[in-house]
């Protein structure tokens, strides 16, 4: 396995990481009473990273 085929397997698993710890923020305040914005901006911050390392793995890989 080559570094370029590397580093693109390290930053798709970083985004899908990013991506569930997203979701599991987003689904753990929801479903509790805590009626405060913080952990909502988190949550979006760590889906948008997510899905911004995800592209980036796609066209690291297409331009192989």
């Amino acid at each position: 396995m080559d570094l370029r085929s590397r580093r693109v397997d390290t930053v798709r698993r970083l985004g899908t990481v990013s991506l569930a710890a997203g979701f599991m923020t987003c689904l753990l305040t929801n479903s509790s009473d805590y009626d405060g914005i913080r952990p909502q901006i988190l949550a979006a911050f760590l889906i948008l990273t997510g899905i911004g390392l995800r592209i980036e793995a796609a066209i690291l890989e297409r331009t192989r």
